[in-house]
């Protein structure tokens, strides 16, 4: 109401000022034919005369009507060059930021609730540059002030910055305008002020803080190499650290390009997620999930011989089998083939430019190279719990070898920590015969999730056999003596528990690896992801970073996807940079059933204020999916209220992953819920529960009064 009031008022004082014909006092004809008097004045009340016309002066350009350039050069008329740059300087910055103010206050809350994810890289880049933006656009006189007046507002700018810039940047041309009204008997037009000649010098000095930034980057970079000494010839284009996922698509794009690229990895080529992350974990999910669909067997009508039993031994072949399968397309051989050099060995970054590798025997290179790509990945974090070492604690990274010399899965398993890693490796050994506990200290399972849908998976899970503790701290192992078992002890309002364990499994998160590769010589910070910037540049922009080791998102398809932008940089952002693009980043976690999540969830859009409508259609109604017997799950989307523009979506069921992707292509590409009810989708197929999801939409906002106008005609017709 208050808004509204002030919108009322702002409109009845400028349908006032039109309406008594105020705007003839504000043409050039008016101040020309009006100086002598004024003058008068001024000799008798200059007092009066100034704060009259500083008054008059904010006055119009708060309420942004047409004449500020006519009260310039009459401010130059009455008081001179001097004084009237003076005046006409704090009171256009003044009435300047009253115009910004009231915009902001009516606007930029309902323009932020409307379109906040579309203008957050706008937000961001203000929050960083806006002050350099904004004193750009004040130097060249073109831009009409009052329209950034109103844009500015909208954004995350400070209203005392906005005020001080606006100052500075406005003082060019105020200048310019009041010299021009000391000779304002002269003058035809306010037009003629702006020659040519001297927009063109405007649009020049407006050039010159965009300059003056490129020579504080190169300044800044000086400062950065001025220790080192850079080599007059190089002999690789680009080094990339590590053959993971972001390193494998790095090296693949720089020899697509032709430059000379060496991949530099110790380990396995394939990195975490073919050797102990994603291949291997999926393939132990998939017997898990099939050991469950046979005991679940005479529930469509199908009864086994006997009961199935799981050979673990087996299980664990076919793990490795998998991986196998998998090696050849990141096989030292394959990239080789590519035209990539790799190099088995440790490598060290001596200086910005060179490059140590050290191989298992001893020896070293040196390499001299243009660019370098950190793609090191991470590790899994192992808390500093006591009597840890005492129990057998695995990890992600350790499990698969410490299985292959197991002939069953361990009896008792903890898995400490109910994300995706911890939720997925608890079923899976749950449904191959491990009784397995889940602790968790947050309040519930998978924190970033939509709460519908970690409710969901708590329920599989507990279908499954397996203890949820959530809420519960960590606090020590007590290592089993004299035959006991080892446990874990946790502290759940203020009550301490024990679990006994075979064996604890560590899902609390990775860190990425960053020791051992010199970076603290060069005074790269390496206490967390890799400090980048949206180049994917470090402290020394020819030094980048992608995948786990730089963060924020430790998705194997988002390493690949940084892997392009670090590569293109690095080769050719001499020339254009690009920043990286992270408005749509799926994810999926692989139980049963599975969790598939894009851009918001219902508490994400909460948190920043951003108002949504969310649809959701369950799989209960879906025909695909009570014929296979797994109607469960649902389809959540949520959309900007009133719009069909997608802002998020939360998939729970079988082949949420796959269904996930028709979702992701319609917000990468800006398709609404229209278009995607406007598909047609074969029958009967799971991809069906986005399309009627959609019509769940479509029916929340039919036109009613179109349809009861529709109603009326039909009856009509009927006679």
């Amino acid at each position: 109401m208050r808004r509204l009031a002030l919108l009322l008022a702002i409109a009845a004082a400028i349908a006032v000022f039109f309406s008594l014909d105020l705007d003839r006092y504000l043409t050039l004809a008016y101040a020309r034919d009006s100086v002598a008097q004024f003058q008068q004045l001024r000799e008798s009340e200059p007092l009066t005369l100034v704060l009259g016309y500083f008054v008059v002066y904010v006055t119009v350009t708060a309420l942004s009507l047409p004449g500020a350039a006519i009260m310039t050069l009459a401010g130059g008329a009455l008081f001179g060059l001097g004084q009237g740059t003076l005046i006409v300087s704090f009171a256009s910055s003044i009435g300047a930021l009253l115009a910004f103010l009231v915009a902001r206050y009516l606007l930029r809350a309902t323009v932020q609730d409307r379109f906040g994810d579309r203008l957050r890289a706008i937000n961001d880049g203000v929050r960083r540059d806006g002050a350099l933006y904004l004193f750009t656009l004040r130097l060249v006189p073109v831009f009409p002030f009052f329209i950034i007046n109103l844009l500015m507002a909208l954004t995350p700018i400070r209203a005392g910055t906005y005020y001080l810039v606006s100052q500075v940047g406005m003082l060019p041309a105020t200048v310019v305008y009041v010299n021009a009204g000391t000779q304002l008997g002269q003058l035809d037009s306010a037009s003629g002020i702006l020659s040519p000649g001297l927009i063109a010098s405007f649009a020049l000095l407006g050039v010159f803080p965009l300059l003056a930034r490129k020579l504080s980057e190169a300044l800044k970079r000086r400062r950065v190499y001025r220790r080192w000494q850079k080599p007059k010839r190089f002999d690789r284009n680009l080094v990339v650290i590590g053959a993971g996922a972001a390193g494998l698509v790095s090296a693949y794009i720089a020899a697509t390009v032709r430059s000379r690229v060496t991949l530099v990895e110790a380990g396995a080529m394939g990195g975490d997620c073919l050797n102990t992350g994603c291949v291997p974990s999926k393939a132990l999910l998939a017997s898990a999930r099939l050991a469950a669909r046979l005991r679940d067997a005479e529930r469509y009508g199908i009864r086994p011989a006997a009961a199935p039993t799981v050979d673990f031994p087996a299980v664990v072949r076919r793990v490795q089998s998998v991986i196998r399968a998998i090696e050849p397309h990141d096989s030292v051989e394959r990239y080789e083939g590519l035209g990539v050099e790799v190099a088995r060995g440790y490598a060290r970054i001596e200086d910005p430019w060179t490059v140590a590798i050290r191989d298992a025997e001893g020896g070293e290179q040196r390499l001299t190279t243009r660019a370098i790509v950190i793609a090191a990945g991470a590790a899994p974090v192992v808390p500093p719990l006591p009597g840890l070492d005492a129990v057998e604690c695995l990890t992600s990274e350790t499990l698969w070898d410490a299985m292959a010399g197991r002939d069953a899965p361990p009896a008792r398993i903890v898995v400490l920590g109910g994300g995706p890693i911890g939720c997925e490796l608890a079923q899976a050994f749950a449904r191959l015969g491990s009784a397995v506990t889940v602790i968790e200290m947050l309040p519930r399972l998978l924190g970033r999730e939509d709460t519908e849908a970690a409710e969901a998976i708590a329920r599989a899970l507990t279908e499954d056999g397996i203890t949820l503790q959530t809420g519960h701290r960590a606090l020590r192992c007590e290592p089993g003596a004299d035959g006991a078992s080892d446990a874990l002890i946790t502290e759940c309002d203020g009550v301490e528990h024990r679990h006994d364990f075979d064996t604890l499994l560590c899902a609390i998160g990775r860190r990425p690896r960053l020791e051992g590769y010199g970076l603290e010589a060069l005074g790269i910070d390496t206490r967390g992801p890799l400090v980048a910037n949206d180049y994917l540049e470090t402290l020394y922009p020819n030094i980048l970073a992608a995948g786990d080791a730089a963060g924020p998102y430790q998705f194997t398809h988002v390493a690949s996807h940084q892997a392009w932008y670090a590569a293109v940089n690095a080769l050719f952002g001499q020339f254009k940079r690009f920043a990286v693009d992270y408005r749509v980043i799926p994810r999926v976690t692989y139980t049963d059933p599975e969790v598939a999540s894009v851009g918001l969830t219902e508490a994400e859009a909460a948190e920043r204020g951003i108002a949504v409508t969310v649809t959701r259609y369950g799989l209960d109604d879906l025909d695909r999916a009570i014929a296979e017997g797994h109607a469960r799950g649902f389809v959540k989307i949520l959309t900007a209220p009133g719009k069909d523009r997608i802002l998020g979506a939360t998939l729970v069921g079988d082949h949420a992953g796959e269904l996930l992707a028709e979702i992701v292509l319609a917000m990468k590409h800006k398709l609404g819920l229209n278009k995607l009810l406007g598909t047609i989708h074969a029958y009967p197929t799971w991809a069906e529960a986005n399309k009627f999801a959609a019509g769940q939409w479509k029916k929340a906002h039919a036109p009613e009064r179109v349809l009861a106008l529709l109603e009326r005609y039909h009856r009509w017709r009927r006679g």
